[in-house]
């Protein structure tokens, strides 16, 4: 993540520290339903500016503004706050509205994520899989997220689930280019993988029959030699 010195941090590591218990004694503050809203409404419109940094190509800013959404929704995640009970804020249960405006924004911050990172010129494929495996698991058939990480496998040298999740994305959008390209290269990646397979065997093979039949050869002139 982009910190105001420019460096990248894990969303993990500074929400952890933004969460670490306080030493002053004091009472828990507490956040109101309405202190709540504000929060999920601050993130929606960082994400929102997020996406007009990417349409401009300005992807530094971008990754900032999904990175900083990312945090203040780390905060208010029932999944994060209730591992670390008892610290930071006192806040009520989310509404189903709440609930599900904070999955989206986070699910769109992490699918949006990663589309910044495949605009760089050096990129992160393993931070690439990882962001579109989270989306994944809020939403199974999210058609970039399958695209993405299937891209980011094959990158990565695996072909195999490269092709599972590219498959399942050609299956939700037949007509799609960039898809069907990337599947054919993960067939021929794999064909390619089987080729050198069998020729190591036909190798293994041949040089194994080569030294049986020297050994033939060898017992046979023994047999004929003088006791």
């Amino acid at each position: 993540m982009e910190a105001a010195g420019g460096e990248e941090q894990s969303v993990e590591t500074l929400g952890a520290s933004a969460l670490e218990p306080s030493c002053s004694g004091l009472t828990k503050p507490k956040l109101t339903s309405a202190k709540l809203d504000a929060q999920l409404q601050e993130a929606a419109q960082m994400k929102t500016e997020g996406n007009a940094f990417y349409r401009e190509k300005n992807i530094r800013s971008a990754i900032g503004r999904y990175h900083r959404a990312l945090l203040v929704l780390r905060g208010l995640d029932s999944n994060v706050t209730s591992s670390v009970k008892g610290f930071g804020l006192d806040m009520p249960a989310l509404t189903p509205a709440q609930e599900t405006l904070l999955r989206n924004t986070q699910v769109d911050c992490y699918n949006n994520l990663a589309a910044c990172l495949l605009q760089r010129q050096s990129v992160d494929y393993a931070r690439v899989r990882e962001y579109s495996l989270r989306v994944l698991q809020q939403r199974p058939g999210d058609v970039k997220a399958l695209y993405r990480v299937g891209v980011a496998n094959l990158e990565l040298g695996d072909a195999q689930t490269a092709k599972q999740y590219l498959t399942q994305a050609c299956r939700e959008q037949p007509n799609d280019a960039n898809v069907r390209k990337h599947l054919q290269r993960a067939e021929e990646k794999l064909n390619q993988e089987l080729q050198k397979e069998k020729a190591m065997y036909r190798s293994m093979f041949s040089s194994s029959s080569k030294k049986s039949s020297e050994e033939g050869i060898d017992q046979t002139n023994r047999v004929g030699e003088v006791v």
